[in-house]
């Protein structure tokens, strides 16, 4: 942690980036300091319970409100609900990673839907999309009213301007940009690519543990709030938001990430996935991916999430009289994988960092016949799990592809031979 962040999850936080910016004792007095605008932030409705409010004052150079009308922009390859280009398949898809574009194209151009599903106007649901970007983000500012964008790099660091502080981000780290914060990215890299998840549902948190107990998994002190830090330009700048799927596009003269100081506990966050506790077996049997959940979006049904959000780090196993890979699966609940780095240990092939794979409600998934074949014969000695990073979005409803999606040259149209090798082995 450097001077530039907070340590903690979800903590009410005070930052100023200039002295005597933060007013002391009122949150709106007649007059904020230093001849700034008060503005409240508010991430969830005013009278939720106190262990779930999120908001943040912000002590501005100017007012939100300060800019032209909106009007329409094209979407790209961005997509909202319903998810209905399309018909769903239940077949096992899986894509190769997105190309570096050859035209000039920024993050929020490069930002191409693969999936979705819920209802953006009914707050739930999601979308996973994908990134690939060569240029940053310069006059150009960018909010969602739709959700909160979980951002998983995998290729390029990216630094996000954000209006209440600075997130530089690498692949191994994640960020969450709360809903309604604008932002801009730059590339340090020059290029980039990765996922987002983008969570119309409850704010994601942390996951109870239940029977693990007071440790484990992630730790709150482990995420990191930016410190408050802010640009005064003047300019013939964009701002560009996301509304109910659409995108709309309005003029602005100045820099909307203005914000001198702010406090309270909406703000972005980040996370380093190298300093998740992964948890497993130390006796026999396998256990459910659950125990690899960072953060969750609960649903108004206990146990069922909205969408939780599951990684698989370098790891140890040692379970004995096991198959150690994750076993063959049918699931209620529908999963979006991809991979950051390494080999995913269900896979021998195909399945490449910065690629993704869907399997939807009860789609036979599991690993394929080479990964099989080898782990059925493996001496169970303890083993190292060194080069792999991957990660899943599991979501309760249907992830429903984009017409993009499906008919993209990255859609492997051969997924499904890599288990046509599980042959026959019964003997009466």
């Amino acid at each position: 942690m450097t001077d530039r962040y907070i340590s903690g999850f979800g903590n009410e936080v005070a930052t100023e980036a200039v002295e005597g910016a933060l007013p002391r004792g009122q949150n709106s007095p007649q007059r904020a300091p230093l001849g700034l605008y008060a503005e409240q932030l508010s991430g969830t409705p005013f009278t939720v319970p106190r262990a779930v409010n999120r908001r943040s004052w912000l002590y501005r150079i100017r007012p939100s409100v300060t800019h032209e009308p909106f009007v329409r922009r094209e979407n790209r390859l961005l997509r909202g609900t319903p998810f209905d280009e399309v018909v769903t398949p239940p077949s096992q898809l899986r894509w190769d990673p997105l190309p570096m574009p050859e035209a000039r194209t920024d993050f929020l151009d490069g930002l191409t839907t693969i999936a979705g599903n819920g209802s953006i106007d009914a707050h739930s649901g999601m979308a996973t999309h994908v990134y690939a970007a060569n240029a940053s983000m310069t006059d150009r500012f960018f909010y969602d009213a739709d959700g909160e964008l979980l951002i998983v790099p995998q290729d390029g660091r990216l630094s996000i301007k954000t209006e209440l502080g600075i997130v530089d981000l690498e692949p191994g780290e994640i960020a969450v940009i709360p809903r309604g914060v604008k932002f801009r990215v730059e590339l340090p890299d020059g290029t980039a690519r990765g996922y987002v998840c983008e969570n119309f549902g409850a704010l994601l948190r942390l996951p109870d543990l239940g029977p693990i107990g007071s440790n484990g998994l992630a730790s709150a002190r482990h995420f990191l709030t930016p410190a408050a830090a802010f640009e005064d330009r003047d300019g013939d700048f964009e701002l560009v938001a996301k509304f109910l799927g659409n995108l709309w596009t309005a003029r602005i003269d100045h820099s909307p990430l203005d914000v001198v100081a702010w406090h309270g506990n909406y703000a972005p966050y980040k996370y380093d996935l190298r300093l998740f506790n992964a948890l497993g077996t130390v006796s026999f049997d396998h256990p459910d991916p659950s125990i690899f959940t960072v953060l969750t979006s609960p649903s108004e049904l206990p146990g069922v999430a909205n969408v939780d959000f599951v990684v698989f780090p370098p790891r140890w196993m040692v379970a004995e009289h096991t198959f150690r890979p994750p076993y063959f699966h049918r699931n209620i609940m529908n999963e979006y994988m991809g991979l950051i780095f390494g080999v995913y240990d269900a896979k021998a092939e195909g399945f490449a960092p910065g690629g993704g794979s869907l399997h939807n409600c009860m789609s036979g998934h599991g690993p394929d016949a080479e990964t099989f074949e080898r782990a059925s014969s493996a001496p169970l000695e303890p083993q190292y799990l060194g080069d792999t990073l991957a990660f899943m979005f599991e979501t309760r409803f249907v992830l429903r592809p984009t017409r993009f999606a499906m008919q993209s040259p990255q859609l492997q149209d051969d997924y499904w031979k890599c288990w046509q090798g599980l042959r026959r082995n019964f003997k009466a």
